[in-house]
């Protein structure tokens, strides 16, 4: 599987762009067939002055294509709460198609 990883107006670091493959690497235990990853990353700004981090992940299936959302004060927890979102949804799409045959 291909991981395309952008970062919106602002440079990822290596560290968290390994981060990012190894965590979305990881769903292929759940669902063996996912053909594309694209990742984006946002700085979201407030209120008040910290900015919240925004990572977007869409996967593409076999006739489908899951998309997980979360922000957190770290790219590294929200890359984690969108990955725990995403293997959930893949277990519910995996379960569906062999329910199915």
């Amino acid at each position: 599987m291909r991981v395309r990883t952008e970062a919106l107006h602002f440079d990822a670091d290596q560290k968290l762009l390994d981060f990012i493959d190894e965590k979305i690497n990881k769903l292929t235990r759940f669902h063996d067939q996912i053909l594309d990853a694209k990742v984006v990353l946002k700085l979201e700004n407030n209120s008040s002055k910290i900015k919240d981090k925004v990572v977007e992940v869409h996967l593409q299936v076999p006739g489908d294509i899951v998309i997980a959302k979360a922000d957190d004060k770290t790219f590294e927890a929200a890359v984690a709460s969108a990955a725990d979102t995403l293997e959930r949804n893949l277990k519910k799409q995996k379960s569906k198609l062999t329910n199915r045959n």
